[in-house]
């Protein structure tokens, strides 16, 4: 964690910027539990308050969630880079204020879809801007690490709150008191944001002065070709935003489909929101060891058995009827995300030049969060048409096939020291 000094004092690193560093990962951590507030009330909400049934309930509030956060999480990249990151970031807690009081008293479902409409836009930019002004600060030695604890602080939080509105729908009912925690959560985010966030542009400006581009174009780049070159043409940022896609689309299976589910074997609330919080409780503490891996180990093959590893553990839930064996399922589901969520961030760090580092991960946020809306879709579209258990079979298949993509497409980004951390580009470009 060993600091740098770039220029006129600013200075790149976890050590060296610890205090801020801890800052934005306790912000990070709002971010997620205004996430958590709904993983296991909202299905239950769908059908026993507003009568819904599976599908139609995953085709509104997560596909308007994740459509809008996808969006949003493009253009918070370029507003970060144009604005500076605080800016966007109080933006985004200002946007997140009246989002729990919706979900607490909508009177109708159209409220609960505003609300999420809200809440996707919100996250964009919330959580974009910390991912973004986390790399600013840490500088390249250590950004797998940063990443591990910038997501793990969000997921565990996302697991906490889970446990805690589960218990609270199941002592005090489905509304509105557990969605108070969420109105907590956004006026404290707020807070920091406003009195202690300090911005961080000039770190990732004092970093490209450091890392010259290999060619002279690359640091002028328009929004269009960065956009190009992320989605389609460099094969290891398009194989991180294919697998991100797909990573988010089995979040959303697990957010909407899975409680459902198990609510069908019979499982009382208690028992499903545990099970909601196991998959991110693991997911959000292994990340912390695994960006650090993936430092020392590369990026590449962590990502791959991450997503194999999820292919398998989603089979396991749709072969599964007890509780036992969909917490061992919930537990590698974790253990594989967690081996590709930070993994990924890092691979969009170490290809992308600091100049354009921001719109870049914007641009890979647009595709991983844009795998909520399309899980929605899908996962919706065959449980309601197929059954529960035929949706959870299809998006396994497809997550074996998206790690198997990546070992085939992806380059190493961030070999072992002492090789070139770079390829040449004829291997990099199609």
């Amino acid at each position: 964690m060993t600091a740098t000094t770039p220029q006129d004092g600013i200075r790149l690193g976890l050590r060296a910027n610890l205090a801020q560093f801890t800052l934005l990962v306790a912000v990070n951590a709002l971010v997620g539990g205004m996430l958590g507030q709904e993983r296991v009330v909202l299905p239950l909400l769908a059908g026993q308050v507003f009568h819904l049934a599976a599908s139609v309930s995953a085709l509104t509030y997560i596909l308007a969630f994740g459509a809008t956060k996808a969006v949003t999480n493009f253009f918070a990249g370029t507003l970060s880079d144009r604005y500076g990151r605080k800016p966007v970031l109080i933006g985004g807690w200002l946007i997140a204020l009246p989002v729990p009081a919706m979900l607490a008293w909508g009177p109708t479902w159209g409220w609960i879809i505003a609300a999420n409409i809200l809440l996707g836009a919100s996250q964009g930019l919330t959580w974009s801007t910390t991912v973004i002004m986390k790399i600013d600060l840490a500088g390249p030695e250590r950004r797998g690490l940063a990443m591990g604890f910038n997501e793990a602080a969000g997921y565990v939080a996302v697991a906490a709150t889970s446990v805690a509105t589960g218990a609270i729908a199941a002592h005090a009912g489905l509304r509105p008191e557990p969605f108070l925690l969420g109105a907590a959560y956004a006026a404290l985010g707020l807070g920091l944001s406003v009195f202690a966030v300090r911005e961080t542009r000039e770190h990732a400006r004092a970093e490209a002065a450091l890392h010259p581009a290999q060619h002279g174009t690359d640091t002028q780049l328009t929004t269009a070709q960065i956009a190009r070159r992320t989605s389609f043409t460099d094969k290891a940022l398009s194989a991180a935003s294919q697998a991100g896609l797909v990573n988010n689309l089995n979040d959303a299976l697990a957010w909407g489909i899975f409680p459902l589910l198990f609510a069908a074997h019979g499982l009382p609330i208690g028992q499903i929101g545990a099970l909601a919080a196991i998959y991110p409780a693991v997911w959000g503490a292994g990340q912390i060891l695994t960006g650090w891996w993936s430092d020392r180990v590369g990026r590449k093959h962590l990502i791959t058995a991450g997503m194999l590893l999820q292919a398998a553990a989603i089979a396991l839930i749709a072969l599964g009827t007890t509780f036992a064996v969909w917490a061992i399922a919930q537990v590698l589901l974790g253990l594989g995300t967690a081996l590709v969520y930070p993994t990924l961030l890092a691979v969009i760090g170490d290809v992308a030049h600091p100049a354009w580092r921001a719109r870049a991960i914007g641009v890979y946020r647009l595709w991983r969060d844009g795998g909520f809306a399309v899980g929605a879709l899908l996962a919706g579209s065959l449980a309601g048409t197929y059954g529960l258990t035929t949706a959870i079979w299809a998006v396994a298949a497809l997550t074996a096939a998206s790690g198997l993509l990546v070992a085939a497409r992806m380059y190493e980004t961030h070999p072992r020291p002492g090789r070139l951390q770079r390829e040449a580009d004829s291997r990099h470009m199609e």
